[in-house]
């Protein structure tokens, strides 16, 4: 399972967009930890790769504000990619100007200079990230960037261009009796499909089982509903990238959210990659009924 899971370090200098970058990548679907200290990192990989997790992908944020920080990160990220980790070190960079300017705008204080010169700060998180600097897979330099583009530059890389499209969409299914996701922008009720509880054979099993998935879909309201669904979506989605959303939540809902919901969603998951988006699917109350 290590060489499945995905890790990706975010690093750089104070004020370069590390916090903006690991958002962007939580948007797409990253598991995301902010200021791991860099000893517990095996640690923590070793518990995401458990098998019966769904995790496949995770970001994290790792800088000075650790003690030690440079001098263990070598160490350790050579040590895990020896196992079989597939890590990934993105250091951001900026001019002096620019994060200068960032720490004026936001009147936070430097880790290196709580209470001394600004300059004198930037200058001592340089030398101590030079070695990590040189060997970072990839630098990203952040000067001109503002937040969206820093987004966009940072969803490119791990998305690809062959994507083409830069609306991210989350499906979730969910049960209505645990309640209505928070954050959905759009919610879908199967509730008027038929039930795979009341079927004995079908009612042990959940929404990714194939019999389940067939009993859901080939059923005449299923048929009717994944082409009206699809019509809709071909019809929202474009006008939603025309407004420049970036991101779009669809919360598809039956009774427990263990069958129906967990079906349909998995459905329109697979319409979206299909089309060229990237889409992340999420259960979040299959295993709850």
């Amino acid at each position: 399972m290590a060489n499945q899971l995905r890790v990706v370090i975010i690093t750089g200098l104070s004020g370069s967009g590390k916090s903006t970058a690991l958002r962007a990548l939580e948007d797409i679907g990253f598991f995301c930890v902010d200021n791991l200290p860099v000893v517990l990192l095996p640690k923590f990989l070793e518990l995401q790769s458990d098998p019966t997790k769904e995790i496949t992908q995770v970001a994290m944020v790792m800088d000075l504000r650790e003690r030690g920080f440079p001098e263990k990160h070598a160490r350790i990220f050579t040590r895990l990619k020896e196992k079989g980790y597939r890590i990934e070190v993105l250091f951001f960079d900026a001019s002096d100007e620019a994060i200068l300017h960032r720490f004026s705008e936001t009147r936070r204080s430097h880790p290196l200079a709580p209470r001394g010169s600004l300059t004198e700060g930037i200058r001592l998180e340089r030398n101590e990230l030079a070695s990590l600097k040189q060997m970072a897979d990839k630098v990203i330099d952040t000067t001109s960037c503002n937040v969206h583009q820093l987004k966009d530059i940072v969803q490119r890389h791990f998305l690809g261009a062959k994507r083409g499209k830069r609306l991210v969409i989350h499906v979730t299914s969910f049960g209505y009796r645990y309640g209505l996701p928070v954050d959905a922008d759009m919610v879908l009720d199967v509730r008027f499909l038929p039930n795979p509880h009341f079927v004995e054979a079908l009612r042990p099993r959940d929404g990714h089982d194939p019999e389940v998935s067939r009993y859901v879909l080939t059923s005449e309201g299923g048929r009717s509903f994944v082409k009206k669904l699809f019509d809709l979506m071909a019809f929202l989605i474009p006008l939603y990238e025309r407004e420049g959303k970036s991101r779009f939540n669809i919360a598809v809902g039956c009774t427990g959210g263990r069958h129906r919901s967990v079906v349909m969603a998995n459905r329109l998951g697979g319409y979206f990659e299909e089309k060229g988006y990237y889409v992340n699917v999420a259960h979040r109350d299959i295993a709850k009924s």
